[in-house]
């Protein structure tokens, strides 16, 4: 496309640009490897700027994470999740995100006012990944493929290198 071309009504270009001049880096910690309702659990937190998940977040969200992870049955699952405890600048949030039967895979939200991880609760529906949480999720669908569905040896093997490979550090 011309940088003189005409856009499409619906780019909305000066939310475009305040999104860019406010992006900023956030922080992504890997938080181990949890046996949660018969699932094995990769956790993460995610901070923004000034903001940090505490233990106590990581608690709260593991506790969502069981209730959700108790009907995995019911929901096709295959028995391996993600769980990312984010502490974002405009509230809290809890993903839940787990692979399930024909090559798919399920995501809960859990949404609530920061530093306030009792009152978190299901998000609207509709409501997607933001980009640092999707960074993560890119990551581990990458490793889920790589060391699982691609991988070679045992299960437990797979299973292994799965759990070992996480993302850390910056995400932009």
């Amino acid at each position: 496309m011309s940088e003189h071309a005409d856009l499409p009504e619906a780019v909305d270009t000066k939310a475009l640009l305040a999104l860019s001049e406010d992006h900023h880096e956030r922080t992504m910690r890997f938080l181990g490897t949890h046996e949660i309702s018969g699932h094995l659990v990769k956790a993460y937190a995610l901070e923004a700027p000034g903001r940090t998940v505490t233990e106590g977040d990581e608690d709260e969200a593991l506790r969502i994470a069981e209730g959700h992870l108790s009907l995995g049955e019911s929901r096709g699952s295959l028995g391996l999740a993600v769980v990312i405890a984010h502490a974002g600048g405009d509230g809290d949030y809890v993903l839940v995100h787990t692979w399930i039967e024909g090559h798919m895979s399920d995501l809960a939200i859990f949404t609530g006012p920061a530093g306030r991880p009792e009152l978190l609760r299901p998000a609207r529906a509709g409501l997607a990944p933001c980009v640092w949480e999707a960074e993560i999720l890119a990551h581990e669908r990458d490793v889920f493929a790589w060391h699982v569905l691609d991988g070679e040896g045992d299960v437990s093997d797979r299973l292994t290198t799965w759990s070992e490979d996480v993302i850390e550090g910056a995400s932009r």
